[in-house]
């Protein structure tokens, strides 16, 4: 690989600190993660879809291990406790010792999962996340959340346990549906949204590249959404200020995946609605402008993302899931808005009211 093209982000978190990798043909240079392993057993989580795509990639350099897998159906449904308790049997059949290391390979159900079962077993061993999705490229494998939903709603069961090393190979997003890049690319728009107007600017002059999978564009949007992602890990790891200004979309987002029974939106498409209403929301409460709602409304078209609620959605049971919203405090929601793009702020108490008028005019399509 053209050592220009590879990109190395250091999440700085003391002795805890850990790599991204960025680049092409990552997944086959067993010797830049293979010395992360520090054991003798890996357990390789992934699932039915990425397997037999991306694991023969990666065996050789497992060799002289004791190592297995384990397969989860594909989709966000399978992020369950029911498959917590699957992974941890496979660690337990494998005789997995404290220095094991479990291997994510793919989207993020699967780093989630596997993060989450590596942080239960023998209360915590090392992960190693190898995502093969945009998405969790620029968002879940960094960052050390990991966690399954619930029936009543998302992420509601986690951990904080970072991973020692993440390998982001893009040539795993030729593989990649078009849906579940787009989905991806609302992930990297949020960073932007939150705290970094010139990043946004920069998407609104390459969105066409970006939609059309040039590698060079990809990578740079990678590398610019990590490199953000880091450094507001690095000052707020578990998400006690700024951390939570990531979960711009979000609050929203969570309660239309959850209405979908997580079947009907993808976690990106979910992501990019909701920031488009957390923007309409704060220009009703005067936070922001129109001007900017359009600015947000137009990237996110011209990335081929949903900008509308699912049709059978109804304004009071989203609302009804929005109160789940781990962010919220003391009963009253608690929602990261913004004063126009790149100021995203986390904002308290936040009236009801203004958020059903929010989503009963989204809904309506005024």
């Amino acid at each position: 690989m053209n050592a220009n093209t590879l990109r190395s982000i250091d999440v700085a978190l003391g002795q805890r600190s850990y790599p991204v990798w960025i680049g092409s043909g990552l997944l086959r240079e067993h010797g830049r993660w293979r010395a992360m392993l520090r054991g003798r057993h890996a357990l390789v989580v992934s699932n039915s879809t990425v397997a037999p795509l991306y694991l023969p990639r990666i065996e050789a350099g497992l060799d002289g291990l004791q190592w297995s897998t384990f397969l989860l159906d594909d989709g966000e449904a399978h992020k369950n406790f029911a498959n917590v308790g699957r992974a941890l049997e496979a660690l337990g059949r494998l005789g997995a010792t404290r220095d094991a290391c479990v291997v994510a390979l793919g989207g993020g159900v699967v780093g989630d999962l596997a993060g989450f079962s590596a942080a239960c077993w023998m209360r915590g061993i090392d992960f190693i996340q190898m995502p093969t999705t945009l998405l969790a490229m620029v968002d879940s494998s960094v960052g050390g959340k990991t966690g399954v939903n619930l029936p009543v709603g998302k992420n509601l069961a986690g951990a904080f346990h970072q991973p020692r090393a993440v390998i982001a190979d893009i040539d795993a997003l030729t593989t990649l549906p078009d849906r579940e890049y787009r989905a991806g690319l609302a992930e990297v728009v949020k960073g932007a949204a939150i705290g970094d107007e010139a990043f946004f600017a920069w998407l609104e002059q390459h969105a066409d590249a970006l939609a059309a999978r040039d590698s060079e564009a990809v990578i740079e949007a990678i590398a610019r959404k990590v490199r953000y992602k880091a450094g507001v890990v690095a000052r707020d790891e578990t998400e006690q200020g700024e951390r939570a200004l990531l979960n711009l979309g979000h609050t929203f987002g969570h309660a239309l995946e959850t209405a979908g029974h997580y079947r009907s939106l993808l976690h990106g498409e979910g992501v990019a609605i909701g920031m488009l209403l957390a923007a309409q929301l704060s220009e009703r409460l005067g936070m922001s402008g129109p001007a900017d709602s359009r600015r947000l409304r137009r990237l996110l078209q011209a990335l081929g993302l949903p900008v509308a609620i699912p049709p059978g959605m109804d304004a009071a049971p989203l609302l009804e899931l929005m109160r789940l919203d781990k962010k919220n405090s003391a009963g009253q929601l608690r929602l990261i808005l913004w004063r126009g793009v790149g100021r995203a702020e986390i904002v308290g108490g936040v009236g009801e009211t203004a958020v059903l008028a929010t989503l009963t005019a989204a809904i309506a399509g005024a």
